[in-house]
């Protein structure tokens, strides 16, 4: 029996595979999902804040604690910023609804950010097949 595993909303680059695999991290299942009542903004990192209408895209991913752990157990220090795990109610293609952990941070500066960033969101964006004025959302982020 190994490890338990955690549903995760991931909305910025840890959405695409390459990345997470950069990281060690195969995920059990990885798989379109949308997040209501949440706006993204990409400034330098991407991060989510409340919005009653708001809809952010991304994939959640069957992950391990330690796996968690080792993406955001130090974010402050890696990134500069700490991302805090808050749950979530995600819908998923299938007509489903799945609680999952998001990583939220309370507080990101303002700065652009890089378009290879912003590359690997758009990225995965196209593969997860999400709708095109999202991604035009994504590609304003761009220098």
């Amino acid at each position: 029996m190994g490890e338990a595993r955690v549903w995760t909303f991931f909305y910025g680059s840890f959405m695409n595979p390459e990345v997470l695999k950069k990281q060690g991290i195969v995920p059990a299942a990885l798989e379109a999902a949308t997040l209501n009542g949440f706006d993204i903004s990409i400034r330098p990192l991407a991060n989510l804040t409340r919005s009653s209408g708001g809809c952010v895209y991304g994939a959640v991913a069957h992950i391990t604690h330690a796996e968690l752990v080792s993406l955001y157990g130090s974010s402050g220090d890696k990134l500069g910023v700490a991302y805090l795990p808050q749950a979530v109610l995600v819908h998923l293609r299938n007509g489903t609804w799945l609680p999952a952990m998001c990583y939220v941070a309370s507080e990101l500066g303002e700065g652009p950010a890089t378009n290879e960033y912003v590359d690997l969101i758009v990225d995965s964006a196209r593969r997860y097949a999400f709708p095109e004025s999202y991604i035009d959302h994504l590609e304003s982020f761009r220098l």
